[in-house]
């Protein structure tokens, strides 16, 4: 995902909504960020994440969402929101939050899994906005390095616990869900070709 910047403009949704449905982009803070085709290896973990969560969700009041799924953390209902993003799983627990168009406020638990052209968004900038609104649980999922940064919200900052790809690890605000770590990442892990930047 890469910034783009025009001097004069501050994008809000209402920009979104504007643009062609091929156009496949973020705003954070009123800023562009051009989202990349994703890699087979980024939809393959996707899956083996989103299944076992839908699974265990069944029957109770969260629900899960995977891309393409926006979420406008501010409550506004005006389009005039300056952020819209995309995680490639939104967990949500107050059913009030969604809408037609996606979430309104904070999720309870994002995962994001890095690419080579969205790493930096996903380390610096979305981990950054997501503790600023009050996730409480922010995974990010790194297929190179084939582990998972387990990010719990505490007193408005995220503690963080690393995980790789031998063991289990449980969703803390979905407390029974455990997701099989060796059964995310694949067998032969092509992510050794991924270049991050």
């Amino acid at each position: 995902m890469t910034a783009v910047l025009k001097e004069e403009t501050v994008f809000t949704y209402a920009d979104v909504l504007e643009w062609d449905d091929d156009v496949h982009a973020e705003i954070i803070d009123g800023e562009i960020y051009m989202m990349a085709e994703p890699l087979t290896v980024h939809q393959d973990i996707l899956r083996e994440l989103y299944v076992p969560i839908c699974n265990f969700l069944k029957g109770k009041p969260c629900k899960a969402y995977c891309a393409p799924f926006g979420v406008r953390p501010e409550p506004k209902w005006d389009n005039s929101d300056k952020t819209r993003v995309q995680p490639d799983i939104t967990v949500i627990c107050d059913e009030s939050k969604i809408a037609d168009r996606g979430c309104h406020g904070a999720p309870d638990f994002i995962i994001e899994i890095l690419s080579p052209s969205t790493s930096q968004v996903d380390l610096k900038v979305k981990f950054e906005l997501y503790q600023r609104i009050g996730v409480r649980e922010y995974w990010i999922v790194d297929p190179k390095l084939r582990r998972v940064y387990v990010h719990l919200l505490s007193n408005g900052a995220y503690t963080t616990t690393t995980y790789d790809d031998t063991g289990t690890v449980g969703v803390k605000v979905l407390p029974g869900c455990i997701i099989n770590l060796k059964e995310v990442f694949p067998d032969s892990p092509t992510g050794a070709s991924l270049h991050y930047g």
